[in-house]
């Protein structure tokens, strides 16, 4: 079966919340790339099941795509199932300390309405422009936290088996930067633990961090930090790219930071190929000269260099 013959299969299979190639570039922050073959937006359980179902009889891959503040997307697009969460995971519940928030809900929101209750431990969250469900799958952080200090659980749902499980934070192995979530485990929502605390306090500490990242971090196009830190809390990616005199690296329209040496950012007429090829020429220059080799924070999708992730993960 070819890709339109599997594409026309999925949005038969779909119905009415599902549409062919959807324009990925406004689902991201970089603002590049391609359409995804399929593009659906479940809006119960029973419709997320349907995409499971799909995604089993079609074989496409599978993309759940949040704020997109992580992603690069070729330019020549997705040639699979996109989903998006917007319709069926934007709730939060907050009882005491009990912090239970839907996969779409933005982290800077989140951060903001728990400082507000005096809830504290998740103020490093008001800087990071991702959703609830990216955070849980690569154990998003900053100033000095992350996800895994707060996580209890995140609710699963494998596209691949159709289980739908409760997962506890310990199983999903989160890590710096990283967790054993596969591309087709979706999370619903997570549960989080936070800390009585003190609200004009947090409040501060969030003003203080927006203050800080607008300082030292660039706006416009990008997302974030490329490279994760090769020895976090001692030597940072941007400290390797600074040594080698990359900043203002340029291949067409993209080009290292001149703010911040991590950043790569997009600017008029660029590709995501031009982003890409920025990425990997830093790469390279920091393995050749100083023995570090950079791990992407930024996921590659729809790149034919790129395997999909096939991982079986937590949910056995």
């Amino acid at each position: 079966m070819n890709l339109r013959d599997q594409q026309q299969q999925a949005l038969a299979m779909l119905g009415g919340f599902a549409v062919a190639d959807e324009p990925l570039a406004p689902h991201t922050t970089y603002k590049l790339g391609g359409p995804a073959a399929v593009f659906a937006t479940p809006r119960s359980g029973d419709e997320l099941r349907q995409v499971a179902d799909a995604t089993r009889a079609t074989g496409l891959p599978v993309l759940v795509v949040g704020r997109g503040s992580n992603l690069l997307v070729a330019d020549a697009g997705f040639p699979g199932i996109a989903v998006s969460l917007v319709a069926l995971a934007d709730h939060v519940e907050i009882e005491g300390t009990r912090v239970v928030a839907g996969a779409a809900v933005a982290l800077p929101v989140l951060a903001r309405r728990t400082a507000a209750l005096g809830l504290t431990g998740f103020e490093w969250a008001v800087g990071v422009p991702g959703s609830i469900g990216g955070a849980v799958r690569m154990n998003a952080g900053g100033h000095g936290s992350d996800m895994a200090a707060s996580l209890v659980s995140a609710r699963v749902v494998d596209l691949h088996s159709g289980h739908d499980v409760e997962v506890e934070a310990a199983r999903l192995h989160l890590r710096f930067r990283g967790s054993d979530l596969a591309d087709h485990q979706v999370v619903l929502h997570a549960t989080l633990v936070l800390h009585e605390g003190d609200a004009v306090a947090a409040e501060h500490m969030l003003a203080d961090i927006v203050r800080w990242r607008r300082e030292h971090q660039p706006g416009g196009q990008n997302a974030g930090s490329v490279f994760v830190n090769p020895v976090p809390g001692e030597l940072a990616a941007a400290q390797l790219i600074d040594r080698l005199g990359l900043r203002g690296f340029r291949i067409g329209g993209a080009c290292v930071s001149e703010k911040h040496a991590n950043f790569v950012q997009a600017e008029h007429g660029a590709t995501a190929a031009d982003v890409r090829a920025v990425m990997e020429h830093v790469r390279t220059e920091v393995y050749e000269q100083t023995g570090f080799l950079l791990r992407s924070e930024v996921r590659l999708v729809g790149f034919a260099d790129v395997e999909p992730d096939h991982r079986e993960g937590v949910l056995l």
